[in-house]
């Protein structure tokens, strides 16, 4: 069984810390290699790059990874109740 909220918080964190590795790619590379156009279009009101706008994506991409957690956990748990334990 897996926790809920440990995994929560884990993939959370991941969601957060995959955004600010992708902003620092796209600060360092040239703009035709990086993402902004996909990180505005799945982060609603992140526009490319500003301080408020790069802390709500921080945010948001922390609970699209938490949002994740809440939903696979779940399921993953219901379907070891059924086939993961030994009768």
């Amino acid at each position: 069984m897996l926790n809920l909220k440990i995994w929560t918080w884990t993939l959370g964190t991941v969601g957060a810390v995959r955004f600010i590795l992708c902003v620092i790619y796209g600060l360092i590379v040239p703009e035709r290699f990086h993402w902004a156009e996909g990180l505005e279009g799945i982060l609603p009101g992140f526009q490319w790059v500003t301080v408020g706008s790069f802390f709500l994506g921080v945010v948001e991409s922390f609970f699209l990874g938490a949002l994740i957690a809440l939903l696979v956990v779940p399921i993953y748990n219901g379907f070891y109740r059924v086939w993961g334990t030994a009768h």
